[in-house]
């Protein structure tokens, strides 16, 4: 029960600051704070969010954006999958090395979203879209601390 409640908890804090306006300029620095939120529960507790969580999430992220249904559903899932496949290795990298591979993992996310993106004829308009990789990979470590006390007060296996 206290599983639920925090990765329940956690995703809908990762919803609410995906959501938060920014200003014009900032915009292409968003990170991906459900992705990463995702990563983190997947290296964590493998067992209890895979794939499956991943499709939902992305379908709930659609949803609020008014983006193509599916479009962050079959992002989502292709980087879960790849992190549940390597959750034990992810675990015992370094910060810095898990920080790269969290750079990997953002930028396989948004390739595929440009790809689905350019599909449809909506390609974004500057180079700077590749720009939340970065910001998510500086963030990390940050994240990972907030997210390891979290599971640490409310008493995640």
């Amino acid at each position: 029960m206290h599983n639920f409640f925090a990765i329940s908890t956690t995703l809908l804090i990762a919803l609410i600051l995906a959501l938060l306006p920014m200003p014009d300029w900032t915009v292409w620095l968003r990170p991906t704070w459900v992705l990463m939120v995702l990563i983190y529960w997947a290296m964590m507790t493998p067992y209890q969010v895979s794939v499956g969580i991943a499709w939902v999430t992305g379908l709930i992220v659609d949803l609020l954006n008014g983006s193509l249904l599916g479009e962050h559903a079959l992002a989502f899932t292709v980087v879960i999958f790849f992190v549940s496949r390597m959750h034990i290795r992810l675990r015992m990298y370094p910060m810095m090395q898990q920080g790269i591979s969290i750079f990997t993992f953002v930028l396989m996310y948004l390739f595929i979203l440009y790809c689905i993106q350019g599909f449809i004829g909506q390609l974004p308009g500057s180079h700077l879209y590749w720009m939340s990789a970065v910001t998510s990979m500086l963030l990390w470590p940050w994240l990972f601390v907030v997210m390891r006390d979290c599971c640490r007060w409310f008493k995640v296996a």
